[in-house]
């Protein structure tokens, strides 16, 4: 029998290092070849590590969240043959498509892998701490047992408790005594404050004191840290607008229910993109990236608006990429497609990148007004609120139309707040007056 020891492949993309997210086994695990070991992130893509070789999982050289350094060890396995057994190579050829270096396995006189020091270091420091012997407690104060007080009978205490009990609001009827005679000590009183009043509650009601630490790894910690870089370096201005959808959502009901087989049903985002897409025609500056590093905006011709998705491993944005070149129904095809491959993983680094404006919806959870946060390096982002029915005064009486309203936050440095209100009072226009959106100027 010999060792087999996996380092961290080279997963492509120029890194030096990758974040590992998930284990997909134990130490003392059987694997096969090509079954998966490990997953790790580099930016928002996910890779796979795969096994060179069957073995028995022996030593694993980092935990849940670690940034490991490429070519790092990673794995150690027991596999048949001899020791000292290299698989490198094909490690990294699978998890990244391409060959890797192939780094031989000092090996002592024994045949034992040769461990780095930082790692026996980390296993030294992670080991469980040898069971000592555990000190005697000493003998605790003898207390009498609670006198149990019969109906009607008065409590027996001194002034000093009484007075303590006033003061607490605390009835001492209610109070066990544990002196001569059922006497109220201070003692009493302070087991009474410490466990008599939880026993008042009702059944089932208790104080939880337990503490849940949970490591920010993944994705969630790179939306943290983007998140993070938005608001401290982006100062932000948000303006809030209502919107009339009733024609809107009147006409989307009329084209979905006519549509062809071959066509996806459609929601308000794809008029809301074709309504920016006009909005940016007019203003221009506002489909932008600001380098802020260098002082310089970079406006895009090409309009790519980025999705704000929710995924089950967190807040993604695939981007619909020239969204100008795109009608309506190929808007909602290509959200379609783009929503789907992030929430089931398979979104490419391609997809999840290159947007020049954001669109951000929670749905029918929109609430009334949010302050949605840019998606750096971007200078606007508009937020959907939810729709609702409200009664609306046309000037004559009231009447129940579909409202929804438009939250949407600009980079103060770069966009004024009246080019601000003229985009979305732009955008409000379209949208109330939906056939203004297929009309080419």
């Amino acid at each position: 029998m010999g060792e087999h020891l996996i380092k961290m492949p080279d997963v492509g993309e120029g890194i030096a290092e990758a974040e590992l997210v998930e284990w997909h086994v134990k130490v003392g695990d059987l694997v096969r070849e090509d079954a998966v070991l490990a997953a790790v992130m580099t930016d928002k893509a996910t890779v796979e590590i795969p096994s060179p070789v069957d073995g028995e999982i022996l030593w694993l050289g980092a935990e849940i969240g670690d940034v490991v350094a490429i070519g790092s060890p990673l794995i150690r396995l027991k596999v048949e043959g001899e020791a000292g057994a290299s698989s490198e190579s094909s490690s990294a050829e699978k998890a990244s498509g391409s060959p890797a270096r192939t780094e031989e396995i000092e090996a002592q006189a024994d045949g034992a892998v040769k461990v780095p020091e930082a790692i026996v270091e980390r296993q030294a420091k992670s080991a469980p701490p040898q069971p000592t012997e555990k000190p005697q407690a000493p003998p605790a104060k003898m207390h009498r047992a609670p006198v149990t007080r019969a109906e009607g009978e008065k409590p027996v205490a001194s002034p000093a408790v009484r007075l303590r009990a006033r003061e607490a609001g605390v009835d001492l009827r209610q109070v066990s005594g544990s002196g001569p005679a059922g006497r109220i000590t201070h003692e009493d009183l302070d087991a009474f404050f410490t466990h008599g009043r939880q026993s008042t509650k009702a059944p089932g009601l208790s104080q939880n004191t337990s503490v849940e630490h949970i490591k920010v790894i993944g994705l969630r910690r790179k939306i943290a840290e983007k998140m993070a870089i938005a608001k401290s370096r982006i100062p932000h201005i948000t303006y809030v607008e209502e919107v009339d959808v009733t024609a809107l959502e009147d006409l989307r009901a009329g084209l979905n229910a006519s549509k062809r087989a071959d066509r996806p049903k459609l929601t308000l985002l794809p008029f809301l993109m074709r309504a920016m897409v006009k909005a940016i025609a007019e203003q221009p500056h506002l489909n932008a990236i600001y380098d802020d590093d260098a002082g310089v905006v970079h406006q895009h011709g090409g309009v790519h608006i980025g999705i704000a998705t929710q995924t089950g491993s967190g807040l993604m944005v695939p981007v619909v990429k020239h969204a100008e070149a795109r009608d309506l129904w190929e808007c909602a095809a290509e959200l379609n497609r783009l929503a789907e491959a992030a929430k089931s993983g398979l979104a490419s680094r391609e997809e999840l990148s290159g947007s020049t404006i954001t669109i951000t919806s929670l749905g029918a959870m929109g609430g009334i007004v949010t302050t949605p946060v840019i998606n750096y390096p971007e200078v606007a982002i508009i937020g959907v609120n939810k729709m609702v029915v409200r009664p609306v005064w046309d000037g004559s009486t009231f009447i129940p139309r579909k409202m929804m309203n438009l939250s949407s936050s600009f980079d103060h440095r770069i966009i004024d707040g009246w080019d601000a209100a003229v985009f979305v009072q732009r955008i409000k226009a379209l949208l109330e007056t939906p056939a203004m959106i297929f009309v080419e100027a």
